[in-house]
C-alpha cells in the first residue's frame, strides 16, 4: 500500500509543484486565486440623492419604486422613481398649525395616508392631485397602518387596520369612486375592534402586519412598546372583504399570545424581509428595549406564526438611555439599526456588526430609515438629506459564518458558485468529521478538496480506517479529469489491492458474512463501473496478478467478464474440467475465434453439444477452421462419436450450401471411412457436371480406390469423362454399369463402338456367355456380328449366332436399296437444275426507248445499265453509286480491285508498234479475261435490285442525311 502512495505520490509530483510555486505568490494550497485584483464592492453602497430640498424634511416613505415627503409645514412631494424627473407636488391646503406625524404607502404605492399631529387623517391617491380628510377619523392619533396586501387595488384599499398612540386597532376601507374624484365619503368605514394593553393599561400600536397562510387562515401582528401580539384565525372563505371583525372577536373574551420584554425605550418598530417572488415574510426582527427579537415565519404552524426566535442585544457602544436606535430595516442576512449619527449593520446568524457607516454632521441628524420591499433599496432622511443605500451580494461572505456555526450544508449553498470558497468548506467539514470520528462523511468531502492527496490519505491510514481510504480513493478517482490516466490507475491498482484485502479478512469470519456480501457488491460494481472500464482495460494485467496473487478466481472470471476477455473465462473453465460452462460462455458470446481455439479441447468432451453449438452459430462460423478439431477427434473416437463430425459437415453441406473444397473432401472422407452406403448417394446428388462440383475429383478417386468402393469409382471416373476407364472397372462389378457407362459418350461414335467391344470381349471370353454376347449386339446400333466374330473361339458352332448373321445381312441389303434410290434422285434433281440453266439463258427482257433510270430520272438507253425482273431498270454508275456505301468492307475493297483489272485491260498501248501477241500476253495463263471480270462486277453489283432486295431493307434504320454531313446540311437551310 505504501508503494502505491509513493507512486502516486510521484504522479502529483508536477501538479504539487505548482501549487507550491503558486503559494510563493500568494496562492493557497487549494490552487484557486484569493487574491482581489481591484476592491470589492461593500454589500451596502450608500448613494446621496441629489435632491436639495427647499423646506425640510418631515417623514419619507417609499413603495413599489413611489416615494413621497412631506416638506415643511402644508407641502407634499411625490416622486416615481421610474421617472425621477418628473416630480409632482401636491399642497395639503392646512391653514391651521397642524404638522405632518406620521405618513403611511401601501404595498402598490397607490395608497397614501397622512396623520397630523392634530389627531387628524389626511388621504392621497396616486392618481388624483387633491388631499382628502377623512371625517371618520378625526380625534385619533395614528401610529401604525396594516396593509391589506390580498384584497387591496390601485383604486380600493380593502379591510385595512389602523393602530392608534391610545392602544385601540380599528378596522377600516377607503375607496376611491370612479364617477368623480372622491364619493362623499372616502372612508367606507372606520370601527373599532381590539384594543392593546400593557401592565399599565393602554399602549400605543407601534406596528401592524396582515398575512395570510394556508387553508385560509390569517395572522395579524401588532406590537407595542414591549409586547408583541398575534392574532390567528380563520376568515370564512367569501367574506375577507367584510374585514377582520371576527378573527379579533374570537380573542375577546382573552388575550392573543404575545411576547413581552421588560425594558423599553418608549416604542417598538418591526421589520420584515420579504424575498423576490414571494408575496409572504420569510423573516422579522423586532426592536425593542432589550434588543431584537428575529424569528423566521412559519405559515404551517397553527397557533404561532413565530419560528427560530432568538433575541440578539444591541451592539455594546449603543446605550439606549442615550442614542437609542431609531429605526431598524431587515434584509435576507443582516438588520440595520438606525442611530442619530450613524447605520449599523449586524448579521442575523451570529449577531456580529459587519457594517458601520458614520454620517457626517453638516448633513444634520438622522430622522427615518425605510425599505421599499420591491426592489430591496433602503432610504435614509434627515431634515435636509435624502440617502439611499443599494444591497449587493449580501451573501457572498455568509458561508463563512455558516461555516464557522458547523452548518456545512448552508455554508456550501452559498459558495457553489465559488469554487474557491466551496474548497475552504469541504476541508472545514473533513476535518470536523475526522474529529468527530466520522470517518466515511470525512473521507466523501476531502476527495472533494484540493488539499495534498498523500497527507490525506497518509491520515487514514494512520487512523487504521481502511474503508474511510477505500471511500476517499474512490471518490477521488470519480473526480479525477479523463487526461489523469496515471494518477486513475494508481487509483484503481490501490483500490484494487484494499478490496481483495478487505474481503480476505471478511470471507474467513463467519460471523461478518453480510458484510462481505456487501463489500463483494461494492467491490463488483467498482469493477463494472463504466467510468472505469477505460482504466481498467488499458491496467487490466495488473489487476489479473492481483486477483492470481490472492486466489480469488471467482473474481478473476468475474473481472474478465466485464472486460469482454472470454478467452481467459473459456480457458479457466476448461482448466477445471467445467466444459459445460466454457461451452455456455462460446454459445453466449458466439465469438468466432474463441470457437476456433476452444473448439478441439471441447469436442473431446460434449462432442454432441459441441456440435449443436456450431449449427446454432450457422454461417458465422467458417467451417474450414473446425476441421482440425474434428480430424483430431475423429482418429481417437468411435464410429458413433464420428456420427456427430458428420453432422456437422452434412449441416454445412446440405443446409448452408457451403462450396468450400476442403469441407467436401472431408465429408468424403467421413462417408469413405465410416458410411459407404452415404458414399455414392452423396457423389450422384453432387451431379456429374465438373464445373459444378465441389470436391477434388481426383483426391475422391484415390479415396475410394484405398477404401475398394468401386461403384463409387466409376461414377467419379464417368464424371471426369475416362469412359474407357470406367468401363474396364464396372466390368470388374456389373457388367450392366459398364453397359450404362459405354453409353455416355454420345458425340463419339469411334469411342462408344470402343468402349461396347470391350464389353463384348469380356462377354465372350470372359464369362463365355454367347447370349450374353448376342444381346450386347442388339443393345448397340454400332456393333455388327462381323465385329464381334473373332472374340469367339474357333470351336464355336455357327447356329449360336445364325439368327445375327440373318439380321446383319437383311440390314446390309436395306442399307444397299437405301443408297439406290438416293442415287436416283440426286440424278434427277441434276437433270432439272440443267434445263433451269438453260431456261435462265434464253431469257429476256424489252426495254423502250422512253425508260428512265429509277435513280437520276435520265433516259436508260443514254448509257450502260440494268435490268432486274422486278421491272427496276439502273445506269451502271447510278446501281454502282447505290450498292458501293453498303457493301462490306471485303467487298468493297475487291469491287475496286476488279474496277481497276476493268481499266486496266482496256487502255490502249501506247506504242504504235504493239506485238500481234499482246493480248494474248494480258490474258496468260493466271490472268482472268475482259469478259470474266465483268462477270464478277456484275455478281457483286446487280446480285439483286437496290430498291427489291435485302438491302433496301437493311437500311430501313438509316438516317437520310448522314450524321458526319448533318451539320453541313443544316448550315445549307439556313
Amino acid at each position: 500500500m505504501a508503494s502505491i502512495l509513493d507512486e502516486y505520490e510521484d504522479s502529483l509530483y508536477r501538479s504539487a509543484s505548482v501549487q507550491q510555486s503558486r503559494a510563493s505568490v500568494g496562492i493557497p494550497h487549494s490552487g484557486y486565486v484569493n487574491a482581489r485584483l481591484e476592491k470589492e464592492t461593500p454589500i451596502f453602497n450608500k448613494q446621496r440623492i441629489d435632491f436639495a430640498p427647499p423646506e425640510k424634511i418631515n417623514s419619507l416613505v417609499v413603495s413599489s419604486n413611489q416615494l413621497c415627503m412631506s416638506l415643511g409645514k402644508d407641502t407634499l412631494l411625490r416622486i416615481d422613481l421610474g421617472k425621477p424627473d418628473e416630480p409632482n407636488q401636491v399642497e395639503l391646503g392646512r391653514k391651521d398649525e397642524a404638522k405632518v406625524y406620521k405618513m403611511f404607502l401601501d404595498h402598490t404605492g397607490s395608497h397614501l395616508l397622512i396623520a397630523l399631529n392634530t389627531s387628524e387623517c389626511l388621504y392621497l391617491n396616486r392618481s388624483v392631485q387633491k388631499v382628502r380628510a377623512l371625517s371618520r377619523w378625526k380625534g385619533h392619533l395614528i401610529e401604525s397602518v396594516g396593509w391589506n396586501k390580498f384584497l387591496g387595488s390601485e383604486t380600493n384599499t380593502g379591510p385595512i387596520l389602523v393602530g392608534t398612540a391610545q392602544g385601540q386597532i380599528y378596522e377600516a376601507e377607503i375607496s376611491v369612486s370612479e364617477g368623480s374624484l372622491f364619493s362623499t365619503n372616502p372612508d367606507q368605514y372606520f370601527r373599532q375592534v381590539y384594543t392593546l394593553e400593557e401592565e399599565s393599561g393602554p399602549a400605543p400600536v407601534c406596528c401592524l402586519e396582515i398575512e395570510r397562510g394556508i387553508e385560509g387562515k390569517f395572522f395579524i401582528i401588532a406590537t407595542t412598546r414591549k409586547r408583541l401580539f398575534q392574532f390567528v384565525g380563520k376568515v370564512p372563505e367569501g367574506t375577507e372583504q367584510q374585514g377582520f371583525s371576527s378573527l379579533f372577536a374570537m380573542h375577546a373574551d382573552h388575550l392573543p399570545s404575545f411576547r413581552e420584554f421588560p425594558a423599553s425605550f418608549g416604542f417598538s418598530e418591526i421589520a420584515f424581509y420579504t424575498p423576490k417572488l414571494r408575496s409572504n415574510p420569510r423573516s422579522f426582527a423586532w426592536m425593542m428595549g432589550n434588543g431584537v427579537l428575529y424569528g423566521t415565519l412559519d405559515y404551517s404552524r397553527p397557533d404561532s406564526i413565530l419560528s427560530d426566535e432568538r433575541v440578539w442585544v444591541y451592539p455594546s457602544d449603543i446605550d439606549i438611555t442615550v442614542n437609542k436606535p431609531i429605526s431598524i430595516v431587515l434584509t435576507q442576512f443582516h438588520f440595520l439599526l438606525l442611530l442619530p449619527d450613524r447605520v449599523k449593520a449586524v448579521c442575523i446568524l451570529n449577531g456580529q456588526v459587519v457594517f458601520q457607516d458614520l454620517f457626517l454632521e453638516k448633513f444634520g441628524l438622522l430622522t427615518r430609515m425605510i425599505k421599499d420591499p420591491t426592489v430591496q433599496q433602503i432610504w435614509i432622511h434627515t431634515e435636509k438629506v435624502v440617502f439611499r443605500y443599494h444591497v449587493q451580494r449580501e451573501s457572498r461572505d455568509v458561508w463563512k459564518m455558516y461555516m464557522n456555526m458547523n452548518k456545512f450544508d448552508l455554508a456550501k449553498e452559498y459558495c457553489k458558485d465559488r469554487p474557491e470558497c466551496l474548497d475552504i468548506v469541504l476541508a472545514k467539514e473533513a476535518e470536523h468529521c475526522f474529529q468527530n470520528k466520522r470517518y466515511l462523511d470525512s473521507a466523501k468531502c476531502y476527495a472533494l478538496t484540493q488539499n495534498y492527496f498523500e497527507e490525506i490519505a497518509l491520515k487514514f491510514i494512520e487512523a487504521k480506517q481502511e474503508e474511510a481510504l477505500m471511500e476517499f480513493l474512490i471518490k477521488k478517482l470519480s473526480n479525477l479529469k479523463p487526461s489523469e490516466k496515471t494518477q486513475a490507475t494508481l487509483l484503481t491498482t490501490w483500490l484494487t489491492e484494499l478490496y481483495l484485502n478487505w474481503l480476505g479478512i471478511l470471507e474467513g469470519d463467519p460471523s461478518q458474512r453480510n458484510l462481505y456480501l456487501d463489500t463483494r457488491e461494492k467491490f463488483r460494481t467498482f469493477l463494472s463501473s463504466p467510468k472505469n472500464k477505460d482504466c481498467l482495460f488499458n491496467n487490466r494485467a495488473s489487476i489479473y496478478e492481483l486477483l492470481a496473487s490472492h486466489g480469488d478466481t471467482e473474481h478473476m472470471v468475474y473481472f474478465a467478464v466485464i472486460m469482454q476477455d472470454y478467452e481467459r473465462v473459456v480457458a479457466h473453465h476448461c482448466q477445471h474440467d467445467e466444459y459445460d460452462e466454457a461451452l455456455n460462455v462460446l454459445s453466449r458470446h458466439r465469438d468466432e475465434k474463441l470457437f476456433y481455439k476452444f473448439s478441439p479441447v471441447l469436442i473431446q468432451h460434449i462432442p454432441k453439444k459441441v456440435v449443436d453449438a456450431w449449427i446454432s452459430m450457422g454461417s458465422r462460423l467458417d467451417a474450414r477452421n473446425l476441421i482440425p478439431a474434428l480430424v483430431n477427434y475423429s482418429q481417437s473416437a468411435s464410429t458413433q462419436q464420428i456420427n456427430e463430425a458428420i453432422r456437422y459437415m452434412e449441416f454445412c453441406v446440405y443446409q448452408l450450401e457451403e462450396t468450400q473444397q476442403a469441407i467436401h473432401n472431408y465429408l468424403l472422407s467421413l462417408y469413405a471411412l465410416c458410411r459407404p452406403d452415404s458414399l455414392l448417394s452423396y457423389l450422384e446428388q453432387a451431379g456429374t457436371n465438373p464445373n459444378r462440383i465441389h470436391y477434388d475429383l481426383k483426391y475422391a478417386l484415390r479415396l475410394c480406390a484405398e477404401h475398394g468402393h468401386h461403384h463409387a469409382c466409376v461414377h467419379i471416373y464417368k464424371v471426369m469423362e475416362l469412359y474407357e476407364e470406367a468401363v474396364d472397372l464396372a466390368l470388374q462389378v456389373d457388367v450392366d454399369l459398364a453397359k450404362s457407362c459405354a453409353d455416355l459418350p454420345e458425340d463419339d461414335e469411334e469411342l462408344r463402338k470402343k468402349l461396347w467391344l470391350k464389353i463384348a470381349r469380356h462377354v465372350v471370353q470372359e464369362e463365355k456367355d454367347v447370349k450374353k454376347a448376342m444381346a450386347c449386339l442388339s443393345s448397340c446400333a454400332l456393333l455388327k456380328i462381323e465385329d464381334v466374330l473373332p472374340f469367339f473361339p474357333d470351336f464355336v458352332t455357327i447356329d449360336h449366332f445364325k439368327e445375327a448373321i440373318c439380321n446383319s445381312l437383311e440390314d446390309y441389303n436395306k442399307h444397299i436399296e437405301e443408297l439406290k434410290r438416293e442415287m436416283e434422285e440426286a440424278t434427277q434433281s441434276a437433270k432439272r437444275i440443267r434445263e433451269d440453266i438453260q431456261e435462265m439463258r434464253n431469257k429476256y427482257g424489252s426495254v423502250e426507248p422512253q425508260e428512265k433510270c429509277a435513280a437520276c430520272d435520265f433516259p436508260l438507253l443514254n448509257r450502260p445499265f440494268y435490268l432486274f425482273l422486278c421491272g427496276h431498270m439502273f445506269h451502271y454508275d447510278c446501281l454502282l453509286q447505290a450498292v458501293f456505301p453498303n457493301l462490306p468492307a471485303y467487298k468493297q475493297a475487291k469491287l475496286e480491285d476488279l474496277q481497276k483489272k476493268l481499266a486496266a485491260t482496256s487502255q490502249p498501248s501506247k506504242s504504235h508498234h504493239r506485238p500481234k501477241d499482246t493480248d494474248t500476253i494480258s490474258l496468260g495463263k493466271g490472268q482472268q479475261s475482259r469478259e470474266q471480270i465483268k462477270a464478277d462486277i456484275d455478281d457483286i453489283v446487280a446480285a439483286e435490285c437496290v430498291y427489291c432486295g435485302e438491302l433496301m431493307i437493311r437500311s430501313i434504320d438509316k438516317p437520310f442525311i448522314d450524321p458526319q454531313k448533318y451539320e453541313e446540311e443544316m448550315q445549307s437551310w439556313l
